[in-house]
């Protein structure tokens, strides 16, 4: 390790809510010369209807589509047409979800009754979706979702069968709709019970490559774990998770999907910035689909309140369901869980920063144990290059900083551990921290990776660290974009640079370079280049350019999409393959159309698209949303 490696741990330490003084490890990058000092990094440093339920409970209904694809497979054979067609259900007649696989092994709260209340030894509460009461529009559905995940075809979605089963007014034959209980620490503070306050999980869906896949409403009203709250979600904050778990979705991170979304005219409340002025809005629901919802939150209650058997119960049925590579009869098979949801979260986190995505509530319930990402909220992918960009004006203390993030996964994945520690063996739980205190090194592997990529840079190189913290300090001082900063690196060219007369086109660069520093890192960085084996410099801007994305959902992107979509025009709002929507005319008829902008554009973030130039999604923030703000009212 170089002799400056590291920060003084004594700089970086905090008080965790159980009291514990923790200390932090600085990122091991080198000072550059005396004159400047470290700079800070995107990582500063790390710490180590009760009267279906009969008929629903009938058991073998595993939520799949087979009967119809026994059905299509026979006809369209004999037709001539593609498999992969004759897969697809053109309606939900023959399309059935499950619940059987989760309440065969879990426990459900024995209460039917869906009132708010302390649940205890149970991981599921049984709840319904509340129907809106007004009429439900249709805004969006991805193509992608339910053709080559829940084999549906693109037509099912114009069916009113699919309006209301999107909804929460229909529910599909073989599933009891489901409530998770969950706690977890939020801000850093024991919050004690949560669960899904706004969220049905309803179904199980085995698709025709044998994965399954779990269905859940957000927005669909009250269930047992709904508190304060009404249980519904607001369109302006269902436009936003629709488009960013896409988007995500497209730039590699993994994350939970959005098939599709639906606003009512409901009347729905919200304080959208806790400041005493209330507004009438409009209620939304988005059907999220993910391998799995359990979260580190799952866990935690359990061990809170003791239920240690149901513990050790949930955790072996997550384990068999979701990490084959650990063996459910091994003694140490926790310890080994553990161990992989360490190595993923840091490669999860390590992951956003390479995008400059912040989650704005990295809290406990909010981290999946399957290490995707989920619960879409407040985020916010930083514009002007910021360490300290905080996406969430609810996040007073500024926890959830887009530079404290792995930090703060540190701190989640400890929570973990002491949710698992009942059920190790003094030798077990002397491993398992010896593992969550190999995450700073984890995630800092994965960071420099992901990092010199970016950069175009091959091979390993002394002096590589320096280069990324050189030019990190630089897009700090002077404010630069952090995605085109990367992404106009992908595109100039070496003579260019060189030069150091970089054309208007790269105004990010352009930017940066008004730094007295600059020409010493382009020196440096072309000189490293040279090292690069076998590279041209084509090579590297083509490899580039499939790395660093020219476009993100950057919040003034999002906010016109919402803008539009509450004055009921879609024309802009939700990308997807193929993505229809919905436009409400004064007949109140409606149309579907593509949508072709936002569509292409976060569909396919690494290619230029002329339409997205012309509305600016590739140049500087406009004036009108340099003080945009996002909270977490929802």
């Amino acid at each position: 390790m170089p002799p400056c490696a590291r920060l003084p741990v004594t700089n970086f330490c905090s008080a965790y809510s159980d009291g514990k003084m923790t200390p932090r490890i600085g990122f091991p990058f080198c000072c550059l010369s005396r004159r400047l000092q470290i700079p800070r990094l995107l990582l500063v440093c790390v710490t180590c209807h009760a009267t279906a339920i009969g008929a629903l409970l009938q058991p073998g209904l595993e939520g799949n589509a087979r009967l119809l694809q026994l059905l299509s497979n026979r006809s369209n054979q004999e037709q001539g047409y593609c498999e992969a067609e004759a897969r697809l259900a053109s309606s939900l007649d023959f399309w059935t979800l499950s619940s059987e696989n989760l309440i065969a092994v879990l426990p459900v709260d024995p209460v039917k009754e869906n009132y708010v209340r302390k649940v205890k030894n149970c991981v599921f509460s049984i709840a319904f979706p509340t129907p809106f009461k007004s009429r439900v529009h249709l805004v969006a559905v991805s193509k992608e979702v339910l053709e080559d995940i829940l084999d549906l075809d693109l037509s099912v979605s114009e069916t009113d069968d699919f309006i209301q089963l999107v909804s929460g007014k229909k529910i599909v034959f073989g599933s009891i709709p489901l409530a998770h209980r969950y706690g977890g620490h939020q801000f850093g503070i024991w919050a004690d019970q949560l669960g899904d306050g706004r969220a049905h999980l309803i179904g199980i869906y085995m698709n025709r490559l044998g994965e399954k896949w779990e269905l859940q409403l957000k927005g669909s009203g009250k269930t047992p774990y709904s508190r304060n709250g009404d249980g519904r979600a607001v369109l302006r904050s269902s436009v936003r998770e629709f488009l960013c778990s896409e988007a995500m979705y497209y730039l590699g991170i993994p994350t939970s999907r959005a098939a599709s979304l639906v606003v009512s005219d409901d009347e729905v409340w919200r304080d959208q910035f806790y400041n005493g002025n209330i507004v009438k809005e409009r209620g939304a629901i988005v059907l999220r689909v993910a391998k799995s919802w359990f979260r580190i939150g799952s866990l935690e209650i359990l061990t809170h309140y003791g239920e240690l058997d149901l513990l050790r119960t949930l955790l072996d049925f997550i384990i068999q369901e979701h990490f084959p590579s650990v063996d459910i009869k091994e003694p140490n098979r926790y310890v080994e869980f553990f161990s992989i949801v360490v190595s993923e979260t840091a490669q999860l986190i390590a992951l956003w920063m390479s995008v400059g995505f912040a989650h704005g509530v990295c809290n406990t319930d909010n981290f999946s144990l399957l290490s995707i990402t989920i619960d879409y909220g407040p985020f916010g992918f930083m514009e002007a290059y910021n360490p300290d960009f905080v996406p969430n004006t609810s996040d007073d203390e500024r926890r959830y900083k887009i530079g404290n993030q792995a930090n703060i996964g540190m701190f989640n994945l400890n929570k973990l551990l002491q949710a698992l520690n009942p059920l190790l063996d003094p030798g077990q739980k002397q491993l398992a921290a010896q593992i969550l205190e190999g995450y700073p090194d984890l995630y800092y592997t994965r960071f420099r990776e992901l990092f010199k990529a970016k950069l175009g840079l091959l091979g390993e190189r002394k002096g590589d660290d320096d280069l990324i913290a050189f030019l990190l300090h630089l897009m700090e001082n002077t404010e630069a974009d952090f995605t085109m900063t990367f992404r106009q690196l992908s595109e100039i060219t070496q003579s260019q640079l060189q030069e150091l007369n970089i054309p208007q086109q790269f105004w990010a660069l352009k930017m940066i370079s008004k730094h007295e520093l600059f020409p010493a890192w382009v020196s440096q960085y072309l000189l490293r280049l040279k090292s690069n084996m076998n590279d041209s410099d084509i090579e590297r801007r083509k490899r580039m350019m499939t790395i660093n994305p020219r476009y993100v959902l950057k919040n003034w992107m999002a906010e016109s999409a919402v803008q539009k979509a509450e004055r009921n025009d879609f024309s802009e709002a939700l990308p997807t393959t193929q993505v229809f929507i919905t436009l409400l005319f004064v007949s109140m008829s409606y149309a579907y159309k593509y949508v072709y902008l936002l569509q292409q554009v976060l569909q396919h973030p690494f290619q230029k698209h002329s339409a997205a130039e012309k509305a600016g999604y590739s140049s500087p923030t406009p004036a009108w949303a340099r003080d945009l703000r996002v909270s977490c009212s929802s």
